[in-house]
């Protein structure tokens, strides 16, 4: 049997993800304006065709799963790459620190301003629709963050870690980092995130910090054609 994760983007619009869902049976995504996730049921022809059939003219769909990525003829890849998908090898204690509040929807710009700079991965205005997110303020300016991501029963993602340049080398990510996995494991979930191949630094900290590979995992990012 295939492991929950292993189809993370499907698993999590069926279960914890479910009120946020668009499409049908053979085929599912996460409003556009959330995140560009979307997955199919299978491989077979009726779900590549619902998959095909998803998002509009133009639009891109980023689909991420342990096996082969199969793309229907009607769906253009536009870009695809390798990431790792690493699980936490422990629950991770509750901490506290005055330098932490928790981000609302008024924070938003600044959010995604932060987000397109540093590039965690996907990132809009509505990702706090996934799960909460935190961060540190410096004189009034946001400059590093972190929240949750993709929910399953059992399961956590840490996902949007990122700090502003400027202020990199002062512990703001891994503090950020234990905070929001506490907050997973306080509830009872596994922590887990996703990073891409290649980058060595972020594997090799995440390592330290109690994680070890799960899996491989590919990506490819679709656009429908006229």
């Amino acid at each position: 049997m295939s492991h929950i994760l292993d189809r993370p983007i499907w698993n999590a619009l069926h279960t914890a993800h479910a009120d946020l869902a668009e499409g049908g049976e053979r085929a599912m995504r996460y409003p556009p304006s959330i995140v560009p996730f979307a997955a199919a049921a299978d491989d077979t022809r009726e779900s590549l065709e619902a998959l095909e059939n998803l998002p509009a003219v133009d639009e891109a769909m980023a689909i991420v799963e342990a096996g082969p990525v199969i793309i229907p003829q009607g769906l253009t890849v536009v870009a695809e790459g390798k990431l790792v998908q690493m699980i936490a090898e422990r629950p991770y204690e509750r901490i506290s620190d005055s330098r932490l509040q928790p981000l609302t929807s008024d924070d938003a710009e600044e959010m995604l301003a932060l987000a397109t700079l540093t590039k965690p991965g996907p990132f809009t205005l509505r990702a706090q629709s996934l799960g909460t997110f935190w961060g540190v303020r410096i004189d009034g300016r946001l400059v590093a963050m972190a929240g949750q991501r993709l929910r399953h029963p059992g399961f956590g993602e840490l996902s949007g870690l990122c700090t502003h340049p400027d202020f990199q080398g002062r512990g703001l990510g891994t503090l950020l980092f234990r905070y929001v996995a506490g907050e997973i494991s306080a509830r009872g979930d596994t922590v887990f995130l996703h990073a891409y191949y290649t980058n060595t630094p972020a594997i090799t900290l995440y390592k330290a910090l109690g994680f070890k590979l799960r899996s491989e995992m590919n990506l490819r990012v679709v656009k429908r054609g006229a």
